[in-house]
């Protein structure tokens, strides 16, 4: 299993964690996931984080395809791995419409469509392609006496950067199987996603292109040797599943309510919109918050990384809990002996 560093989206101390990756490069950890919500843009702090790092690799965690062109997300990502040395991969995810007609003001419609078109055009500008596209949804060039095709000027590290697709849904997480490198889940529950993700994964694999190699399969988690306190993640649970979207619209909600908490899922969003939060926080149950976290003594987390193992897990992008950075990082080198 990689063992890889999810970063915060807060913004607050940017430049210390990034000493911190640094010293997690030297404990062992491969890769380093950037997030994108209503925050700070992603490619920013990825071109920083390039330039500090050596050998881990990089990844959007994810990129918002509804708010950049197909050709602007290619030359972004074709950028990235170019100052990276061709470390990067492209995280991309369709973000719900809270975001993307609530903040940026960009009609949410057809994700599933819609993404299968942007990768397919990313794929394209990075083989230098003369890029003509006649999708549903993105027409490239427009019609008209001053458009003509073109192709990137520049000579991309890699024709093929890895395209890793955040999903939760059943037609998301197919597609993710069929056309991805990757697919980076979100409070991953080992115990249910046999249940829940299986029949979606068979489906997408079933129409895998056999030159995409194997689905790696990428899992965020707050970890911690020890005990540690799990109040920010149940806190960040309640965030997603209460106010990550409205009512009736709410991937993760949905999401719980299909790992068989569907009472549950329903109080906690009902309290947390008539702010109520730190009751909503209460309301997540207990073995949710333990089944998508990595804590306890090392012979605990053994077998969460067994059963993780046992779930698909190929990626393990670990958020580290420890008081002290020194305790972070020697958690992380404890970790890595451990896969």
């Amino acid at each position: 299993m990689r063992l890889g560093i999810q970063i915060g989206y807060s913004g607050e101390g940017f430049a210390d964690a990034v000493d911190e990756v640094v010293e997690f490069e030297e404990a062992g950890a491969e890769l380093v996931v950037v997030p994108e919500a209503y925050s700070f843009d992603a490619v920013s702090q990825l071109g920083y984080l390039a330039a500090r790092t050596r050998r881990m690799a990089l990844a959007s965690g994810v990129m918002q395809l509804y708010t950049r062109t197909p050709t602007l997300t290619a030359m972004t990502a074709a950028g990235i791995d170019y100052v990276s040395g061709g470390r990067f991969s492209l995280g991309l995810g369709v973000s719900g419409p809270q975001v993307i007609e609530g903040f940026h003001g960009v009609r949410y419609d057809a994700p599933v469509a819609r993404t299968r078109e942007v990768v397919e055009i990313c794929r394209r500008v990075w083989r230098r392609e003369r890029l003509v596209f006649e999708g549903e949804h993105y027409r490239v060039p427009l019609p008209g006496d001053y458009a003509k095709p073109l192709k990137l000027i520049n000579r991309p590290v890699r024709e093929r950067i890895p395209v890793l697709l955040a999903a939760m849904g059943p037609r998301n997480v197919a597609l993710a199987a069929e056309i991805a490198e990757g697919w980076q889940a979100l409070f991953f529950d080992p115990r249910a996603a046999g249940r829940v993700f299986g029949d979606a994964l068979a489906d997408g694999l079933s129409r895998r292109d056999t030159a995409l190699g194997p689905l790696d399969v990428s899992v965020p988690v707050p970890f911690g040797l020890g005990e540690v306190s799990l109040s920010a993640h149940r806190a960040q649970l309640a965030l997603y599943l209460g106010g990550m979207g409205a009512r009736g619209r709410n991937f993760s909600n949905d999401l719980i309510k299909r790992y068989g908490y569907p009472a549950e899922a329903s109080l906690i969003q009902d309290l947390f919109l008539s702010g109520r939060r730190a009751e909503a926080a209460a309301a997540v149950p207990d073995d949710l918050v333990a089944a998508t976290s990595l804590v306890g003594r090392p012979d605990q987390v053994r077998r969460r990384l067994d059963e993780l193992a046992a779930a698909g897990v190929t990626t393990l992008l670990v958020s580290p809990l420890a008081a002290t950075r020194a305790e972070r990082v020697k958690d992380v080198a404890l970790l890595r002996d451990m896969l």
